[in-house]
């Protein structure tokens, strides 16, 4: 029997281990920006919003219809002679016919707020895939810098290999050993410290994704030799703002403010009107029983059908009020509406002129990548002849890797300006 227990505890915690086991992912930008639409906890919450929103609208519709009800009673009574029960059943609808115009206000309404839904939703989706890319090119970036940390570390290995060498031969003196065997050490901390920096970037990215944390997440680097064609693409200022203005989310969520705020309006000014519905009953009578269970119908079966009005004439300038601030709310919607469009041309602009800006740093940046790259490697091989001291090659070498930083992050601030830009005027997001 302990055997036994001893079998089946084993098999569950192997199979527990199993279910636990994380995931490996290997993700292009494509790959990210389609998990995190499928798995986006916010998201879906959006998405059962615009649920509710459609069943609401659904049910608002049947409001036009009658209404059926029924009813059945049951008395019990004590006399003289006894007691007695008596029971009565009945069948009754009513309709609206007319109430100021507020049934179809609503129908339209309750429409206006699932299609505002659905808007909001291509919003949500839009700032996701901005941070994601700005995750997802952070990750690249500091990718590129580790590789090229990675080469310079082991060429200060080699350096410091060859001056324990020559220190030895009585070629250099020990602080010139010291000075190399110091770089060696500062670049061995640069690759831990750009490691750490992309395992805490996969781990926001795991969060954008919403992944759970443990599963191992690899990113699929694009081609980014070539990025001359990002500002060759690039569309005038003016067809930016336009492709941005008939796009963007923003202004179709004003669109909808407004419609809503106009059918406030219609709403208020319906409690003035009046309302007329009908309405009609069948009665089935009035079964009663005797003390012996003897029953028998007292009265007839009776029908009726009726018509009402109700006419608002007084409501102590409740509805009045209303009215007020319904236009109050319809002009503040046409304010905001206004603004957003300021805000949304000036957000367009300043996004274009900060992708020609970035392209401009990028090549300069690229220019002196090259000549810093060149001069380095000239100084490194001046350096195994001993024609520089060991305090050029190191402050040659610093001066390489601050030009090289800056370039990787020209490069990749230049990619998502001019990524950020495309999906203010509605592009899909590609690398």
């Amino acid at each position: 029997m302990k055997k036994l227990l001893t079998s089946v505890l084993c098999f569950l915690m192997a199979f527990s281990a199993i279910a636990q086991e994380p995931k490996n992912y290997q993700f292009s930008l494509e790959d990210c920006l389609r998990f995190a639409v499928a798995n986006s906890l916010e998201r879906k919450s959006m998405e059962l919003t615009g649920e509710s929103l459609e069943t609401t609208y659904e049910q608002s519709k049947q409001q036009r219809l009658p209404n059926l009800s029924a009813s059945m009673g049951q008395n019990f009574n004590n006399n003289e002679n006894g007691w007695s029960t008596s029971g009565n059943v009945g069948v009754g609808s009513s309709v609206t016919i007319y109430q100021g115009g507020q049934i179809n206000n609503t129908i339209a309404q309750n429409k206006l707020n699932l299609e505002r839904n659905a808007v909001q939703l291509e919003r949500y989706d839009n700032q996701l895939a901005t941070q994601i890319l700005q995750s997802f090119l952070t990750i690249l970036g500091n990718q590129e810098l580790l590789n090229y940390q990675l080469e310079v570390l082991n060429t200060s290995r080699e350096q410091m290999k060859q001056g324990q060498a020559r220190h030895k031969a009585g070629a250099i003196l020990e602080s010139d050993l010291l000075m190399l065997e110091a770089q060696y050490y500062s670049d061995s901390n640069n690759v831990v410290d750009s490691r750490i920096n992309i395992e805490n970037n996969l781990l926001d990215l795991k969060v954008l994704l919403s992944m759970n944390p443990t599963d191992h997440l690899e990113i699929v680097s694009p081609n980014t030799e070539n990025l001359d064609n990002l500002i060759e693409t690039l569309p005038t200022e003016e067809e930016a703002i336009s492709l941005a203005m008939d796009y963007l989310p923003d202004l179709r969520l004003g669109d909808y403010d407004i419609l809503l705020a106009e059918k406030s309006v219609d709403m208020a000014r319906g409690n003035y009107l009046p309302s007329i519905s009908a309405n009609a009953n069948v009665g089935m009578g009035m079964l009663s029983y005797d003390d012996q269970g003897n029953g028998r119908w007292l009265g007839k079966p009776s029908e009726s059908v009726g018509v009402s009005m109700s006419i608002p004439i007084y409501s102590r300038g409740q509805t009045k009020a209303n009215v007020k601030k319904s236009r109050i709310a319809l002009q503040q919607a046409e304010l905001d509406y206004e603004q957003t469009q300021l805000s949304v041309r000036q957000t367009v602009v300043q996004a274009y002129r900060n992708v020609v800006s970035a392209y401009n740093a990028y090549k300069v940046s690229e220019v002196r990548e090259n000549a810093y790259s060149k001069s380095f490697n000239a100084y490194n091989i001046q350096y195994q002849y001993g024609t520089i001291t060991t305090v050029d090659l190191l402050q040659q070498q610093n001066n390489y890797l601050n030009v090289l930083n800056s370039y990787i992050q020209n490069k990749y601030s230049l990619l998502m300006k001019r990524k950020i830009l495309d999906i203010y005027m509605g592009r899909s997001v590609e690398l």
